[in-house]
């Protein structure tokens, strides 16, 4: 296996650029080292070749914006043509108030997030031939713009895990291969994630950085999350690097780089601590060594980061120091009351930016990263649908729209590329206030680099309830309760992603094992 990778990617690569790669290979081979004990026997020639294949000067890096508990789908891209509009008012207004207006419907003018008080849903123009007319959630607005105007938004349609195309005659065949224990939100969020239920160890986006880490100088900031431990970003070789809102973790106050209780003498004293084994065993060593790498990192980043206040990412006080909370660009704008609310996905979002903006600098050295948030909010909606999912997608939105700004004032939008996830999507049907746990749901993608107002993949079939009032016969793509069987999986995705990012086909079939089983390995979503 690795004799072949090794002739596939050295092939076309000029003899000198290999050549750079191996020295650079061999210089930062103990740093590598240093990330754990399986990383010498993990960074072999698929690392070298992969990184021999990429341009040394480019810098590119992959965003996944999670929204835990399953997004509903049905209620954030609608389809709003003939038939299936009608049978989305229908279903979705039988027992409860979950149905959206119509385009062009004029707001009631109350407050709150009733649809009435919300107004119509928002017309999206895609460019292309989609199957049928589309639209938004009402507080989108800014997903719309940066769809229908900006055109660097894309929407991904009826998405999940897979493991081999899969229809409704297939899923009546006990054999055919699906994904386990569908439904559950812990293992699909690592299905998703990792490709395998919950247990899993090894994330695809930490896989795919696994190819390209050799072209960072500090390994350590190659996969980094703003939302504590994530499998997506655990590979071989990487290890996740995690900060916190407002920047890199320190030790002592999180106010003073360079005291704890006050005084830099204390301090100095637990760095010492820190980086001394009173032994030779294994644990403490490594620990050790844990501890140093953080404090390192965190130096790094200290004099490599902007100020939060920075015009590139927020809005300097008048008085005072920077208050997160109080800074406008990090505000949306609550729908169940209009008036502005602090975001913290937008702060997690500004760290991430600070970030990319510093990819470059002494101690950092970044040419690939990956980056993963979660989304504020918690997209369980069994109860209560309608005003929770109207003050996460305004969350979701602003976050998408302060995200895009930043790395416009930063002249990096083509460099970066943003991608929504969520472990299933909802039912079609409504158990009165809410929806219940589904399989395929649509999700956005962002970027310069992203063809953008564009629909990806098959519209589903949008059907109505049977005699038995939930089977939707009427429907290829709906099983019981209207949940949608996807069209598209996430090894098409990520291997769309991957191949953006510069990994090598080889590499894609081997991170994403179902890859092989779809005609299409790659969704055309990326310029």
């Amino acid at each position: 296996m690795t004799q072949h990778r090794d002739k596939s990617l050295r092939a076309g690569v000029p003899a000198s650029t290999f050549g750079a790669a191996r020295r650079r290979f061999l210089a930062r081979s103990g740093r590598f080292a240093a990330l754990g004990a399986a990383a010498p026997l993990a960074m072999n020639l698929a690392v070298l070749g992969g990184a021999s294949a990429q341009s040394a000067g480019d810098y590119k890096a992959l965003i996944c914006l999670f929204l835990y508990g399953g997004n509903d789908t049905f209620n954030t891209v609608l389809r709003t043509d003939g038939e299936h509009w009608d049978h989305y008012a229908e279903v979705r207004a039988a027992g409860g108030s979950l149905a959206l207006l119509a385009p062009g419907t004029a707001r009631s003018g109350a407050s709150g997030t009733s649809p009435e008080a919300l107004g119509g849903v928002l017309p999206l123009s895609a460019l292309g031939s989609p199957a049928g007319q589309l639209a938004l959630h009402p507080v989108m607005t800014g997903a719309q713009r940066l769809f229908n105007t900006d055109r660097r938004l894309a929407v991904l349609s009826n998405i999940g895990p897979l493991k081999v195309p899969t229809t409704k005659a297939d899923l009546a065949v006990s054999t055919h291969p699906r994904p386990a224990k569908l439904y559950s939100h812990n293992d699909q969020q690592a299905t998703w994630m990792a490709l395998a239920p919950e247990g899993a160890t090894l994330g695809w986006g930490g896989r795919l950085a696994d190819r390209l880490v050799e072209l960072n100088d500090e390994p350590m900031f190659t996969a980094i999350t703003g939302s504590g431990n994530a499998v997506w970003l655990a590979g071989d070789q990487v290890r996740q690097y995690q900060i916190g809102s407002s920047g890199a973790l320190r030790m002592g106050d999180p106010d003073s780089s360079d005291r704890i209780f006050n005084s830099t003498e204390v301090s100095a004293a637990m760095r010492r601590i820190a980086r001394q084994s009173r032994s030779a065993h294994a644990l403490e060593l490594e620990h050790v060594a844990v501890s140093g790498r953080s404090i390192d990192a965190e130096a790094a980043l200290r004099s490599a980061l902007k100020p939060p206040e920075n015009a590139l990412f927020g809005t300097a006080p008048v008085s005072g120091s920077y208050r997160a909370s109080d800074d406008p660009r990090l505000q949306y704008t609550n729908p169940t009351n209009g008036q502005p609310a602090y975001s913290s996905m937008a702060q997690r979002l500004q760290t991430v930016a600070r970030l990319i903006e510093a990819h470059a600098a002494s101690g950092i050295g970044a040419r690939r990263q990956v980056f993963f948030v979660a989304a504020d909010g918690g997209y369980d909606t069994h109860s209560n649908q309608g005003a929770t999912q109207a003050d996460n997608l305004a969350r979701l939105d602003h976050a998408l729209r302060y995200l895009d700004d930043t790395l416009g004032r930063l002249g990096m939008r083509e460099q970066v590329t943003t991608f929504t996830a969520s472990e299933f999507g909802r039912t079609f049907t409504t158990n009165g206030d809410g929806t219940d746990h589904g399989w395929g749901a649509h999700h956005l993608v962002m970027g310069g680099a992203v063809r953008g107002g564009r629909i990806f993949g098959e519209l589903p079939t949008l059907g109505t309830r049977n005699a038995s009032n939930n089977l939707f016969d009427n429907s290829p793509d709906q099983l019981a309760n209207g949940a949608l069987l996807p069209t598209t999986s996430v090894d098409q995705l990520g291997a769309t992603l991957g191949r953006w990012w510069g990994v090598g086909n080889a590499d894609l079939l081997e991170i994403f094992s179902s890859l092989s089983a779809f005609s299409s390995r790659n969704l055309g979503f990326m310029a």
